[in-house]
């Protein structure tokens, strides 16, 4: 049983475009609140001002996740915890989108050349100096939760440089083809700003998604 579901894993997964980010000393201080970051797991929802705003948001980047996820409950499901957990941690979600495009393509089960896993690409070295034992980096909301807390620290560390924050998250500080990348995916597909019109149609086009 153990052998076939090592089998099912292993066609799932594909090789993503990734570095590898660097295994570093933290602080207990540090390693302590990262803890705390990723332990944590309220339901997600959508956090915006209004309803009606969030409800724009989801559909208007389901419209353009569909081709990459054709299934609506997975998608729903994806872009909310995208949402919540970027919120959450202090991020654009729109840049986390980017990040996960450049990253993984939106496959679940990606893995990298040096063993990064997952949606956002997380080093397995994370769950021993941060997580627990049972966390499991291919699971959507594991894989956000370390990928959003870690860029979070990363932009910290950085004082607020995105561009450097990025470079450290792809393990590649100081050269400028990784940042670049996100940034510019980040920009061409899934910039995004409410405007009333798309406020007041989202509850028929989310009804239309659905069915899709």
């Amino acid at each position: 049983m153990r052998s076939l579901f090592a089998a099912s894993i292993a066609a799932l997964t594909t090789e993503a475009l990734a570095g590898a980010q660097l295994e570093e000393a933290l602080s207990a201080n540090v390693q302590n609140s990262l803890h705390r970051s990723v332990s944590d797991y309220p339901a997600p929802r959508l956090v915006f001002t209004t309803q009606a705003e969030g409800w724009a948001w989801l559909a208007d980047m389901s419209s353009r996740l569909a081709p990459k996820m054709p299934d609506w409950p997975t998608r729903r499901d994806f872009l909310t915890s995208v949402q919540y957990e970027a919120t959450r941690a202090g991020l654009d979600p729109q840049l986390v989108l980017g990040l996960i495009e450049y990253e993984s393509n939106f496959r679940k089960y990606a893995v990298s050349s040096a063993g990064a896993r997952g949606y956002m690409q997380v080093m397995p070295f994370w769950v021993r100096q941060i997580g627990n034992e049972d966390h499991d980096l291919f699971t959507l909301r594991t894989n956000l939760r370390y990928g959003c807390s870690i860029l979070r620290y990363y932009l910290d560390v950085e004082k607020g440089d995105l561009f450097r924050a990025l470079g450290r998250y792809n393990g590649s500080l100081g050269r400028a083809e990784y940042p670049t990348g996100v940034l510019a995916t980040m920009q061409r597909r899934w910039s995004w700003k409410a405007s009333p019109a798309m406020t007041e149609a989202a509850p028929e086009q989310l009804r239309a998604t659905a069915l899709r």
